[in-house]
């Protein structure tokens, strides 16, 4: 096979929707850059290029000899695909192609890196690293991850705090769980990690009280600062101390604004209790979440930062919450921009979908995170700062120091024993397709399913009026009004705006107000759904919720705009301060004394920010999201959730994405089905395993 050939091949895979051109054309500059090259090669750089697209940091040359489909996206979102040409199928294609000879054919200094650990020495497009394929950018940005991190780890915080002084504190802020038993208190333990550390992560599911214990962790860490952590500093004199300047981010502008009104919530009801806790405490734990980009200062029309390594943040600590949607690229920025002495903490569900960009950072660091794998070290230094031994099965001699930094939090204040929600999430998570079928049978009340093909008149009650749930199946209900926002349906949020919309005469406060309130009995129901093409997909399924809204009198026919539609950003506005993933409602309000349609974007919680209103003539780049993709929903928190899954199998529906979209929901989750229920039951059995190299080794370790 000559280069020619190569390319014609992978040009017909675009044609089949295997690639994206911009994977062919990569293969074809590559090309042009090395007329000569091996056409294996070109296959390389293709695949390596589309893997990237699919959130994959590296190629395993290996694992793509032994399962050639899983490095193509088959079957293509959406697409029916033309009859194949034998010669054209990946395995024919890679048959009698062993894995020698195609590391051969990447030995070309022109296009390949080959780099054992040492100094860079090129600039190659591509680099060959520990027997995986990268893009340059990617390899350039897991290498300064990997240092950023090793070195946080390896670099003691200064002055170290002293085991009773953790414990004394903790004391009063987080006062020891009754009910426990012997079992550790893993909010007390994560506070008295991360206090010692200059890195750390908090991993758990909704519910189990992450940003409960960052709270309590940055109350801690303030009153060290301000003279608690050892005696004999209070009486050094001296200059007095200073808190800690604090900051707090999220990946999107929804998880930011949810961020804000938990951390609001949770510094109000740490304050009431008195113990420990003071004024100037208060005032020195932040209650405003931004979005990264924001943090970084995000430049228009460029990939770059105002904060880097020579214009760094003015901060003591960062906390990144959501830490399971930043890329590789975003946290290599981040560490970029964080001075050496500043502390970084994630915050995240390790089990939740990874960012919609290359990389699965969260998942990396936390996939030892179940056993612990804690020193005997490490277990002295809790036992003697948190009153609680470790149990014996958490323990390893040969832990590594990431390890040392991670906890996970086990157990869950939101969903009890009886919670559908909480053990159908729990089924999916352990991979068990049994137990997720017989959970349908118990007659949970906060869990229904239906045959979404057969039944359209019931998916239309279910996204207009919500639903009644009979043992665990769903019946449509005509009673609407508050039932609907406590059941489902987007009835609720629209008699909202038409309903109580001020008068005309009335001032721009009770706009704001009213706003915040559609906004928030908006968020008492969302439809999720798996694709954005076809017709169960974003694309299909906002169509046909419209409709539905239009034959039941919610909405008006024949216009883009009208009051009620909901929008959401798809590109960041850097100009309009409007960030990728956040969501507006649009309204009327008064302009000059006339009616006008704006589309409002409420403010944060715990800021001075108010609702902010923009024409839709500023909007270019907006969808209407009565559905949405599980992708989009991260961060995102909703009363009642419906899940539609497709009529077909298709890749992107995993165990992770299923995980992630029923636990939006907190009172009820629906599960619509398009095609056969067994769709779920392989599902379950799926698992996004994304390849990265920032944690490596067998221990997991880092360096």
């Amino acid at each position: 096979m000559t280069p020619s050939d190569m390319l014609a091949l992978l040009a017909r895979w675009q044609d089949y929707s295997w690639l994206r051109p911009m994977d062919v054309a990569f293969a074809g500059f590559l090309q042009e850059m090395a007329p000569a090259c091996d056409p294996w090669l070109l296959l390389a750089a293709a695949l390596v290029s589309h893997q990237a697209g699919r959130g994959h940091v590296q190629l395993d040359l290996g694992a793509v000899l032994a399962h050639p489909e899983l490095a193509l996206a088959l079957p293509p979102e959406g697409v029916r695909v033309p009859e194949l040409r034998d010669l054209d199928r990946p395995d024919r294609v890679l048959a009698g192609l062993d894995l020698k000879r195609w590391q051969d054919a990447l030995t070309h200094p022109v296009v390949v890196q080959w780099d054992s650990g040492g100094e860079e020495v090129s600039n190659t497009p591509l680099v060959f690293y520990r027997n995986c394929l990268y893009l340059r950018r990617h390899w350039q940005c897991e290498q300064e991850v990997r240092a950023g991190l090793a070195w946080r780890l390896a670099t003691p915080v200064t002055p170290m705090p002293q085991a009773r002084a953790i414990r004394r504190i903790l004391d009063g802020l987080l006062p020891i769980s009754t009910g426990l038993g012997n079992r550790a208190d893993w909010q007390r333990m994560a506070c008295a990690l991360m206090a010692r550390s200059r890195f750390g992560v908090i991993t758990g599911g909704p519910g189990t009280g992450k940003t409960t214990t960052v709270v309590r962790l940055l109350a801690l860490l303030q009153l060290l600062a301000l003279g608690g952590q050892l005696e004999e500093e209070k009486e050094s004199g001296g200059k007095p101390p200073r808190p800690l300047r604090i900051r707090l981010a999220a990946p999107t502008g929804k998880a930011a604004a949810r961020l804000s009104d938990s951390i609001t919530g949770e510094i109000d009801r740490l304050a009431r209790t008195g113990q420990g806790w003071g004024k100037e405490t208060d005032l020195a734990i932040p209650r405003q979440v931004t979005t990264l980009h924001r943090l970084l200062g995000a430049q228009p029309e460029s990939r770059h930062f105002r904060h880097n390594a020579t214009h760094p943040l003015w901060i003591d600590v960062l906390v990144i919450d959501e830490a399971s949607m930043v890329g590789l690229e975003l946290m290599a920025d981040v560490l970029a921009a964080l001075p050496a002495s500043a502390r970084l903490f994630l915050l995240g569900d390790r089990d939740q979908l990874a960012s919609v960009e290359a990389g699965s950072l969260l998942g990396e660091l936390c996939q030892r995170a179940v056993a612990g794998h804690y020193t005997p070290q490490t277990a002295l230094w809790l036992q003697e700062s948190t009153g609680h031994p470790l149990e014996d099965e958490r323990i390893d001699p040969d832990g590594t120091p990431l390890d040392q930094a991670v906890v996970m939090l086990r157990r869950n204040f939101r969903f009890s024993e009886s919670s559908g929600i909480g053990r159908l999430a729990q089924a999916v998570n352990t991979g068990d397709p049994d137990a997720v079928a017989a959970i349908w049978n118990q007659g949970y009340e906060d869990l229904a399913w239906f045959a979404m093909a057969e039944q359209e008149a019931l998916f239309a009650a279910l996204v207009v009026d919500g639903v009644e749930v009979v043992n665990s199946v769903v019946v449509a209900s005509s009673r609407g009004g508050e039932y609907a926002a406590r059941r489902g349906g987007y009835r609720g949020y629209l008699a909202c705006v038409r309903e109580r919309r001020p008068a005309l005469e009335a001032g721009p406060e009770a706009f704001d107000r009213w706003a915040t309130e559609v906004a928030c009995v908006h968020g008492g129901f969302q439809v999720l759904c798996v694709l954005r093409q076809g017709p169960w997909g974003v694309e299909g399924l906002n169509g046909r919720i419209a409709c539905h809204l239009r034959e039941a009198g919610w909405i008006p026919g024949g216009r883009e705009w009208y009051p009620g539609r909901p929008v959401m950003i798809t590109r960041n506005n850097h100009e309009l301060g409007l960030m990728n993933g956040d969501i507006g409602i649009t309204l009327e309000r008064p302009v000059e004394g006339q009616w006008a349609l704006r589309v409002a974007f409420p403010g944060k919680s715990g800021t001075d920010e108010t609702v902010r209103w923009f024409p839709p003539s500023r909007l270019s780049h907006v969808e209407t999201v009565f559905a949405l993709t599980v992708h989009k929903s991260q961060g995102s928190e909703f009363s009642r959730v419906a899940l539609v899954l497709p009529d077909h199998p298709t890749p992107i529906l995993t165990r992770e994405l299923l995980y992630t979209g029923i636990t939006r929901a907190r009172d009820g989750f629906v599960l619509a089905c398009a095609g056969d229920r067994s769709l779920l039951q392989q599902a379950v059995t799926r698992r996004v395993t994304r390849a990265g190299g920032v944690v490596a080794g067998e221990g997991g370790g880092l360096g």
